[in-house]
């Protein structure tokens, strides 16, 4: 294959860039679960734009409905002014999500991306609770901004910020402690003890699965657990659902299989439905003490992302048919990254997830990256994740048909077997 051009990106970009360090193509086409570089080679994305693109690369449905909207001269820029594509998708969430699911959520649109949301709901919890505490957990990744970055685990991402990150407490995730001490012993106990120097918190924020951190899955009892320990101690319950919603995990939330109902939700990501820049901040009516303007954001009206998001959640959350072949394609990846591991036993290999997000880790910590490596050589596109960057991390689109699935599976498992 010959090597891509990409001296134009190597000599005008900063050296922040990232994923193109690993895929080193020029990409130039994309449709469903494929994308096709500028000299004609295809890849199978099992990535989707960081969760992005839960419906696939231009999905036709959308496609039709974005264009349609453009060539009437539906508003584009809106800042937060009521209009026809922001009523749509607003009535849409509200009969193909809300009202299912009996949740009583305010529709707050932050900003376009899920570090504004998760700005807005820690502005929001500290505003409601008259407190700066923001406890997070070990692992955790919420944004890149200062609020969201003071909340993420990652040393790494942390250290961009130049500046100390305050206001924020980690605490252990699920099974951080291999089951060795009971769950929240030690939030509770720092709760509890007036000596422990822990400002009481205004709200504790979770991933259910955290997909940065390294495809780490909270079980629901945890999540109850911590749920009722919010409730207990007067603390706001805040899920961020950027990367693990709208249907990621099978159910359109993450944290329905627990049973809970969060106080506040963050969605960004595959919200849009097309990779459309858009976010919402979700809360309970009584939390909406916001004045007017009081947050706001040049770009939070992002009326094209309105009508994509209408149309995904018509077409795809009506009937319930997303969640049940989301599960289905999950035991699907299941059952092959089980046969992984089984043949792969001498080097550690195990997996964990849910739905349609996995992670594959070995003992050896770079092999992760040597296996993702020799995937986009093979046409496969799967990143790292982790605080090592030790777990392969499996995204595909919702709507990856079986033999895509199949063909992807294959490619990885002979992308390890070349690495070994």
């Amino acid at each position: 294959m010959t090597p891509a051009d990409l001296s134009v990106f190597e000599t005008l970009e900063s050296e922040v860039r990232s994923y193109c360090r690993g895929w080193p193509a020029v990409f130039d086409r994309a449709q469903g679960a494929r994308l096709t570089d500028e000299d004609g080679h295809g890849y199978l994305d099992f990535f989707a734009g960081a969760g992005s693109l839960n419906y696939g690369h231009n999905n036709p449905v959308l496609k039709r409905a974005l264009i349609d909207y453009i060539e009437r001269n539906g508003i584009t820029h809106g800042l937060d002014m009521a209009t026809t594509a922001k009523r749509t998708f607003l009535e849409s969430f509200r009969n193909n999500v809300l009202r299912p699911r009996d949740l009583p959520y305010k529709v707050m649109f932050p900003g376009p991306t899920g570090t504004n949301a998760v700005e807005a709901a820690l502005k929001l919890a500290r505003k409601v609770k008259g407190r700066e505490s923001i406890v997070s957990f070990t692992n955790a990744f919420h944004g890149m901004s200062l609020g969201s970055l003071a909340v993420t685990g990652n040393a790494f991402k942390r250290a961009g910020a130049g500046i100390p990150l305050v206001h924020g407490t980690p605490m252990p995730f699920d099974n951080y402690l291999d089951g060795r001490v009971p769950d929240f012993l030690w939030f509770e106990r720092l709760l509890e003890d007036q000596g422990s120097g822990l400002n009481k918190p205004a709200a504790v924020i979770v991933e259910t699965v955290q997909g940065e951190g390294g495809i780490n899955v909270a079980r629901p009892e945890w999540l109850r657990a911590l749920s009722d320990l919010c409730r207990r101690r007067d603390m706001l319950l805040i899920v961020d659902d950027i990367q693990m919603g709208c249907g990621r995990t099978g159910s359109f939330f993450s944290f329905e299989e627990a049973g809970i109902v969060p106080d506040i939700v963050t969605l960004s990501k595959s919200i849009s439905g097309y990779g459309l820049p858009m976010s919402l901040c979700l809360f309970n009516p009584e939390l909406d003490i916001w004045g007017p303007g009081e947050h706001n954001g040049t770009f939070r009206g992002n009326n094209p992302a309105f009508v994509t998001a209408a149309a995904a959640l018509d077409a795809y959350w009506a009937d319930g048919q997303m969640e049940r072949q989301t599960l289905a394609r999950g035991e699907q990846v299941e059952q092959a990254l089980l046969s992984i591991c089984d043949e792969h036993a001498a080097l550690g290999a195990h997996y964990r997830g849910r739905g349609l997000v996995w992670g594959l880790e070995f003992t050896d910590e770079a092999r992760a990256a040597a296996v993702c490596a020799r995937a986009f050589e093979l046409g496969l596109l799967v990143e790292t994740s982790g605080p090592r960057s030790e777990v392969v991390k499996l995204l595909p689109p919702l709507t990856v048909t079986p033999d895509e699935l199949d063909e992807g599976l294959r490619t990885l498992a002979r992308a390890i077997r070349d690495t070994i």
